[in-house]
């Protein structure tokens, strides 16, 4: 294992090629024990980590500031690397097909840099076959050198968790490929440098690729089966948090929870898993089935509150609605994907006026991504609807009174729970509609 030597030695570099919700934390993790380059096209992320800011605030500003990674938007010094970790985006077109675009420039950025005695590592999401069929021959084009006699490649699921406290990149077992076994024994030997939790040898890397892919679709199609009971449950007037108190007492009962899909991962990874199934002539019918079911329960949620305010005979060009919530998850920024926008879309079909608080999310990214301008919590006032969509720490510790003297006065208050984090009863006594998934 020559190479991972020279890393240990500090003899030769290793590149985290984007510096996101993925690539940060593991440039950060490596700079501990070898000599790190951090490259991103973004000049302004490059700029805030050069002066110690982490923009996704999950890593935190401490341990970038005091990191020895080299933060670069400079292709060229990539030529100083010996390894290269690539942990691009890979979203979905409108058309919910696979967007390859980042992780086939990364490649050509890469190739362009590619010298003889060099690693190449995958962590983006793809379907089985991205990284041989599509990744591997644009190193080879762009460097002029072959796979397997002058480079090699491997890949390494990534399973960041972004808002996670708890299981970190450090703590979570890594899988692990290669193209053939040396490079299998060399990546696992360079990953086992930071992960504690150690790593798993993945049989061949379409397994890999395989294995991330279906660790998400799980998660959403448990998550729909959640969604479908709580449309279901609704219908019959009863109440979905309470039956599933009930039946979390079996100890073989799965605790999933109904709520809104979104993100980079739960949210994405199952269309390309589909898309790589009709390629190979077969149509899914679950997983599909459960991605219509998560994509639309914020316009599921927005519809049952223009119908309780139909019901009250309110008059919804006056209507006012808060929102606590845009993140695409509880406890942290990130808002790619959130499907709280749906919420928000749907309801302004109806020309209902939604102001939108979330103090994790940066306020000029909404802005620029969605159009919508972001206010604070103190400023939602004389509301008749309240919906708390995002349930972070800070709102789970809110109670009655707090959100008291968020309505319009002699206004029947509409409190919409969407995953349920509140106690019913308190509001039902205190006079509130409460509706939740």
């Amino acid at each position: 294992m020559e190479l991972y030597q020279r890393l240990r030695d500090r003899q030769a570099k290793l590149a985290v090629i984007g510096l996101g919700y993925v690539g940060l934390p593991l440039a950060v993790a490596f700079s501990r024990v070898l000599d790190v380059i951090g490259y991103d096209v973004n000049r302004h992320k490059i700029s805030q980590y050069q002066n110690g800011i982490d923009p996704t605030g999950d890593t935190g500003d401490d341990a970038v500031k005091h990191s020895a990674i080299t933060f670069t938007d400079d292709a060229a010094e990539l030529r100083a690397a010996s390894c290269f970790i690539i942990g691009v985006p890979t979203p979905v077109q409108a058309d919910k097909v696979p967007d390859l675009q980042y992780v086939r420039q990364a490649s050509i950025t890469v190739g362009q840099s590619l010298q003889r005695g060099v690693l190449v590592v995958y962590e983006s999401t793809v379907y089985p076959g991205v990284t041989e069929e599509v990744c591997l021959p644009i190193l080879e084009e762009q460097s002029g050198l072959k796979c397997g006699t002058d480079f090699t490649i491997a890949y390494s699921p990534e399973r960041i968790n972004p808002g996670d406290r708890v299981h970190r990149l450090e703590n979570i077992t890594k899988i692990v490929s290669g193209i053939d076994k040396e490079t299998l024994d060399e990546v696992a030997a360079i990953y086992e440098l930071i992960i504690e939790a150690g790593v798993y040898r993945a049989d061949s890397i379409r397994v890999a690729e395989a294995a991330k892919v279906i660790e998400n679709a799980q998660r959403d199609i448990n998550i729909a089966f959640m969604n479908e009971l709580s449309m279901l449950f609704n219908n019959m007037g009863i109440d979905t948090q309470a039956v599933l108190r009930a039946a979390g007492t079996k100890w073989n009962f799965l605790n999933f929870r109904p709520g809104l899909v979104g993100g980079h991962c739960i949210g994405i990874d199952p269309y390309y898993l589909t898309y790589k199934a009709e390629g190979a002539g077969y149509h899914s019918k679950i997983i599909l089935a459960g991605r219509h079911i998560n994509d639309g329960m914020g316009q599921y949620i927005a519809q049952q509150i223009i119908k309780h305010l139909v019901r009250q005979k309110e008059d919804l060009s006056d209507v006012r609605i808060g929102c606590l919530g845009l993140a695409y998850k509880e406890n942290c920024s990130d808002v790619r994907n959130t499907k709280v926008i749906d919420i928000v879309s749907e309801l302004a079909e109806y020309g209902v006026t939604t102001f939108v608080a979330d103090y994790w999310v940066n306020k000029a990214q909404v802005q620029e991504e969605y159009g919508i301008e972001l206010v604070e919590r103190s400023d939602l006032r004389d509301l008749n609807v309240l919906v708390v969509a995002v349930p972070h720490d800070e709102y789970r510790k809110l109670n009655v009174a707090d959100f008291d003297q968020l309505y319009a006065p002699n206004h029947k208050k509409l409190m919409f729970d969407v995953t349920g984090i509140y106690n019913k009863t308190d509001f039902e006594n205190n006079g509130y509609y409460y509706w939740s998934l």
